[in-house]
């Protein structure tokens, strides 16, 4: 589990395709606090560590996490956010994160307010009912507030420390990101649909 506090910005230097994903290789200096096995989260995706050494940490990309996440389409040279897993007795800053990704969103507009930045961020209509007004997403890894809600988009203010320690400062219009919806929500979403279902067989 993690908390989408970004701990380093990583670029990839190499990605190498195998039979229906790749392996990625991540430069990063965490690659020396990493054992084969670890988690890490890759621009909000849950990976497992294949191999942590000389400054870089080797992970494999499934078919299905190249499907619906963006390290579908990564490439050499691009800067990742990383967060190792977060341990028991650590303070818990963000909100709880499963590098679960639940599906992609869309940059489709940025706006500058002083130091800060507005990002509206176009989402699935099948999340719709996992957003909630200041309630919590994680953006490629990244623990934000929702501040704006509409049934097709929502917007977050980063402000400068995080644009200047993790990726989400060189998003571009168009961009596509990582969305993953706070795991509370999910729960309470899914036992609302059981409990219809029950009531609807009785």
């Amino acid at each position: 589990m993690f908390t989408g506090i970004v701990e380093r910005v990583g670029a990839l230097a190499e990605v190498k395709p195998m039979a229906g994903g790749y392996r990625v290789r991540i430069a990063t200096d965490l690659a020396a606090e990493t054992e084969p096995g670890d988690s890490l989260a890759v621009n909000g995706v849950c990976l497992t560590a294949i191999v942590a050494a000389d400054g870089e940490v080797h992970a494999d990309v499934g078919p299905e996490t190249a499907r619906i996440t963006t390290l579908g389409a990564v490439a050499r040279g691009q800067r990742v956010n990383l967060e190792r897993p977060v341990r028991a007795d650590a303070r818990l800053g963000g909100h709880f994160v499963l590098g679960h990704v639940d599906g992609m969103g869309t940059v489709e507009d940025l706006r500058p307010d002083g130091e800060s930045l507005w990002i509206t961020i176009g989402y699935p209509a099948a999340l719709a009912a996992l957003f909630i007004r200041k309630g919590s997403v994680a953006v490629d890894g990244v623990s934000l507030t929702i501040a704006g809600l509409d049934a097709q988009r929502f917007d977050v203010m980063i402000v400068p420390y995080t644009r200047a320690h993790t990726t989400l400062g060189a998003l571009t219009r168009g961009d596509r990101v990582n969305l993953e919806c706070d795991v509370l929500g999910k729960y309470v979403l899914r036992a609302a649909e059981v409990a219809a279902t029950d009531a609807r067989t009785r």
